[in-house]
C-alpha cells in the first residue's frame, strides 16, 4: 500500500489526522505541569516531547497552533519561565488521556482528572506526584514554525526526580520497571519491554 500526498490530502480530516500523527511509531507520553501568575494549575498530555542535546541539557517540544484555541500550557510557561515533565505510568494512562480535553481556564486538570500537584524543591510548577520520573524545566526560548503556526519550545533541566533503582552505573533507565506509557497517534497507549541493550558502538 502505498499513500501519496494526493492520497493523504483528499482523506477524511481525523484519519489524516490519526495516519500522521502514528506514523513516526511510538513517543513517550508525558504530562506537562504548569500554573498561571495566579497560582492557578494546569496539566496537559504531550507525546512531541523530544531530545536537544546534553550538554547543556534541554528538551523540546511541539505545541499546536493557538489562533483559535487557547493553549494554557504555553501561556503559563511563557509567563512564569517555569514548567515540568512528568511520565505517565501505565496505570493512569485514562486520566492522562483525559487532560487533553478542552477545559476552561479556571478549571484544573490535576483536579478534574485525578491527579496530585506536587511542589518540590521550592520550584514554581507542579509536578505530578503519581508520576515515577519527573523533570524540572525552564524555559529557554519558543520558535515559531510558520508551516503550520506551531511553536518549538526549548527548555533547559534543572532537575531530575528518579528512584536511584531505576538508573543504573552508566547512567542508563529502565523505562520498563518504571512503568512509563509510549503513544502513538493520539490515543494509542502502549507498555514499554525492553529488548536489549548493546554497546557504543564504533566501526571497528
Amino acid at each position: 500500500m502505498i499513500i501519496t500526498e494526493q492520497d493523504m490530502a483528499k482523506m477524511d480530516r481525523i484519519k489524516r489526522l490519526n495516519v500522521i500523527n502514528a506514523i513516526t511509531g511510538i513517543k513517550p507520553a508525558n504530562l506537562i505541569g504548569t500554573q498561571d501568575s495566579q497560582g492557578r494549575t494546569n496539566l496537559a498530555i504531550f507525546s512531541s516531547l523530544v531530545h536537544l542535546g546534553s550538554n547543556p541539557a534541554l528538551l523540546g517540544f511541539i505545541t499546536r497552533p493557538s489562533a483559535d484555541v487557547p493553549r494554557h500550557t504555553l501561556q503559563n510557561i511563557e509567563a512564569t519561565g517555569h514548567y515540568t515533565i512528568n511520565h505517565v505510568p501505565t496505570s493512569l494512562t485514562q486520566q492522562a488521556h483525559q487532560t487533553s480535553a478542552k477545559y476552561k481556564r479556571h478549571q484544573s486538570e490535576f483536579d478534574c482528572c485525578g491527579f496530585t500537584a506536587e511542589y518540590v524543591h521550592d520550584f514554581p510548577a507542579p509536578f505530578v506526584a503519581e508520576s515515577v520520573i519527573k523533570i524540572a524545566m525552564q524555559l529557554e526560548q519558543t520558535i515559531p514554525i510558520k508551516l503550520n503556526q506551531t511553536q518549538l519550545v526549548i527548555g533547559s533541566i534543572k532537575h531530575i526526580h528518579i528512584p536511584k533503582e531505576l538508573i543504573n552505573d552508566e547512567g542508563h533507565i529502565d523505562l520498563q520497571a518504571a512503568a512509563s506509557t509510549g503513544l502513538s497517534g493520539l490515543n494509542n497507549y502502549y507498555e514499554l519491554n525492553q529488548l536489549k541493550v548493546y554497546p557504543y558502538a564504533r566501526p571497528e
